[in-house]
């Protein structure tokens, strides 16, 4: 089951992707709709961050784009990387790369792969206490698993709830129930 944490980070860097475009480009020259198996994220709505008192300058779709732009640069050296895990999995390269500018602002807030408690690792940070993580903490390998617990979540929330649409299952609404 995909961690919460790697939910939320999905949701709220969609907003982003769907205002800016900033990692589509990033991850195909072609302006064309993006979508994977699990639906087209140039379509999905968001609000981006939750606001409160002290993250009104980072919060909302403005502050998904700021963290965007922050983060590209740090992204960029796992474009290629990107590309070949979602096309593995059937999953848009942008929505792999907005988790891992959520999750670990590409990399750049990591300690040898680590967050800052240890408990999670990676890219995508996958929890240690929940899973057994597989190859260096920038490998191909774990970002194959990272991806793949994604779309297993995805595969979970389709046939909980069959009768979703396919942007209400990408989005993972079953947890905020």
């Amino acid at each position: 089951m995909m961690s919460s944490v790697m939910l939320w980070g999905l949701i709220g860097l969609i907003g982003t992707l769907v205002d800016s475009y900033l990692f589509t480009h990033l991850m195909s020259p072609h302006p064309n709709p993006h979508h994977g198996c699990y639906g087209d994220i140039m379509t999905m709505e968001t609000l981006g961050p939750s606001c409160d008192l002290n993250t009104l300058i980072s919060c909302g779709i403005r502050g998904s784009e700021m963290f965007v732009e922050m983060d590209l640069r740090a992204i960029n050296p796992y474009q290629t990387l990107i590309k070949e895990v979602g096309q593995r999995h059937c999953v848009d390269p942008a929505v792999i790369a907005a988790i891992i500018s959520r999750e670990s602002r590409g990399g750049t807030t990591l300690r040898d792969g680590w967050e800052h408690r240890g408990l999670k690792l990676g890219l995508m940070q996958l929890d240690k206490q929940i899973y057994h993580p597989a190859g260096t903490w920038d490998s191909k390998e774990h970002l194959l698993q990272a991806v793949g617990i994604l779309t297993d979540g995805i595969k979970i929330i389709q046939k909980n709830f069959p009768t979703w649409s396919a942007a209400q299952h990408f989005k993972g609404k079953f947890f905020l129930l």
